[in-house]
Order: C-alpha cells, then sequence, then structure tokens
C-alpha cells in the first residue's frame, strides 16, 4: 500500500517533472510577441497621423478660406475706403467753395450794412433839414384850436375871427399883417373844429399874439373862448392858441408833456418850433429833438 503510494507520487512527480523539462526544452516565441505588440503599439500611431494629417488639411483649407474670405474683405473695404475718400475729398472741395462764396457773401453784407449806415446818416441828415426848412416856413405861424367852424365859412370869416381875438387880448393886429389865413382839412369829414392856421407877415407879429394870449388866460378866469372871437354862438368853446408846429414838432410836444407829467418836470413849452423842457428853475433847459431822447429821460432816476 505504502510503495503503491510512492510509486503514484514519484509518477505524478516524474511526469510533471518530464512536462516541465518539455517546455524548458521549447523556448518561448519572443519575436512572435514582439511584433504583435509591435503591431498593436504602431497602429495608434498611424491613426493619429491620419487624424494629424487630415486636422492640417482641415486647418489649411479654413486658413485658404479665412485668407480668401479676408482678401475680400480687404478688397471692398478698400473699395469703400477709396469711395470715402473720393466723397471727402468731394466734401472739401464743397466747403472750400461754400467758405469761398460765404466769404463773399459776408464782405458783400458788410459792404451793405455800411451802405446803409451810411444811407441811414443821410436820410437823418435830410430829414432834419425837411424839418428846419418847415419849421423856418412856420415860424411866422399861429395855430388857433377847437374854433367852431361857421356855415359856408371863408377867408373873410377867418380874417375877422383873428381881428376880433387881437383886440381882447389887447395886441391889435392889422388885415394886412395877415398873409394867409385857412382851416385845415379834419381827420374826420363831419369835424366842425379843425384848426385854423393863421400866417402873419412876421415872427414878431405871431409872437407878440401868443404872449398876450397867454397872459390873458393867466389874468382872466374865463379862458379865451368862442366868444372871443366874435362868436355869437357856441360862445363859451374854449380856444387854444400855439405855434404852427410840424408834424414831427406836434408828436415830440405831445410827448415832452407826458414827459413832464410822469417825471415831475415843472415846464414844457415850445419856441420858433423847437421844444423844451425843464425840471425847475435852477436846472437846464432841454431841448427835445427825438423820441430817443424822451425815452431815455423816461428812464433816467
Amino acid at each position: 500500500m505504502t510503495s503503491e503510494h510512492n510509486t503514484n507520487i514519484y509518477v505524478e512527480g516524474d511526469m510533471s517533472m518530464t512536462s516541465l523539462t518539455e517546455e524548458e526544452k521549447t523556448p518561448p516565441n519572443f519575436v512572435t510577441q514582439r511584433t504583435q505588440r509591435r503591431e498593436i503599439e504602431d497602429q495608434p500611431s498611424e491613426l493619429l497621423t491620419d487624424q494629424f494629417n487630415d486636422f492640417k488639411e482641415e486647418m489649411r483649407k479654413l486658413m485658404t478660406y479665412f485668407t480668401a474670405s479676408q482678401k475680400q474683405e480687404l478688397a471692398d473695404l478698400n473699395s469703400t475706403l477709396k469711395e470715402v475718400k473720393e466723397t471727402n475729398q468731394n466734401i472739401e472741395s464743397s466747403i472750400s467753395y461754400l467758405t469761398s462764396q460765404n466769404e463773399e457773401f459776408r464782405k458783400k453784407i458788410t459792404s451793405l450794412e455800411n451802405n446803409i449806415k451810411e444811407d441811414r446818416r443821410y436820410i437823418m441828415f435830410l430829414e432834419e433839414k425837411l424839418e428846419d426848412l418847415q419849421t423856418s416856413n412856420r415860424k411866422t405861424n399861429f395855430e388857433m384850436k377847437n374854433v367852431p367852424k361857421k356855415d359856408k365859412e371863408n377867408k373873410q370869416d377867418l380874417i375877422d375871427m383873428v381881428v376880433c381875438l387881437s383886440e381882447t387880448i389887447d395886441c391889435k393886429i392889422n388885415r394886412s399883417e395877415i398873409k394867409d389865413i385857412y382851416r385845415l382839412r379834419g381827420k374826420k369829414p363831419d369835424q366842425k373844429n379843425s384848426p385854423v392856421i393863421v400866417e402873419t407877415t412876421s415872427a414878431l407879429v405871431k409872437a407878440d399874439i401868443l404872449k398876450m394870449a397867454k397872459s390873458f388866460n393867466v389874468r382872466n378866469k374865463t379862458k379865451l373862448c368862442a366868444k372871443h372871437l366874435g362868436f355869437k354862438t357856441n360862445e363859451d368853446t374854449p380856444v387854444f392858441l400855439s405855434e404852427h408846429l410840424t408834424a414831427k414838432g406836434s408828436r415830440l410836444h405831445y410827448l415832452a408833456r407826458d414827459l413832464a407829467k410822469s417825471r415831475g418836470y415843472k415846464f414844457c413849452w415850445t419856441s420858433y418850433g423847437k421844444v423844451y423842457v425843464r425840471k425847475n428853475e435852477q436846472s437846464p433847459i432841454v431841448l427835445i429833438k427825438s423820441e430817443e431822447q424822451i425815452h431815455h429821460l423816461l428812464t433816467q432816476d
């Protein structure tokens, strides 16, 4: 029993030993294994190479596309810039032309403005000359305002009124001293008391009439009225005597009276067609020459 068991063990052991010895006698095929391993290892490398080549090709195509696109865009941009440059040049040319035209217009406007100023000065000079001429022509005249109009009135009726007035105020005037007399046309067709203009032979006669008329009004409570001119009707109609002023003089006199009332001027009068104001006895006499002067006096403190 024991020997069989041992024999079996030995056999098994011998077989085992024999088997190992055969394996040892047959060496492993390292070349085959190495080739297979290289093939396995080389496959990813080739794949990567192909992928890399594909990637390079795609990038090349992409770069070619981008390059062509950029070239086209640059060409379009250059074309646009050229157009913009040409437009800017045209604008610069237009601006240069307009600037030149504007300078010419400015010079013309300046010249016209200077001419206008000269014309205005000359017009003012002519207006002053005309005013002086009209004032000189009226220096012997006086005006009777608010005189009632008689039926079928004529020059003789007007002369009789002046003679009667001169007797009333103690300043006798002869008919020969009345060079002309007439009634102005009223502003309204039915106006019956439009002013009467009396032209005397000298400024002294006119001055005496106005002076005595003013003195009469100061001395008498009953001021000059229609009855002092010989009227039998409308006897109490007040009558006013003044210098025969020009249209400009009348306007200045009207504004000067408003100035005297609003600014406390004690005196406002006319003399030989000129208008004067005076604040008080101690202040200087001011000759009124224009409406602007009156406005200036109104704004003074």
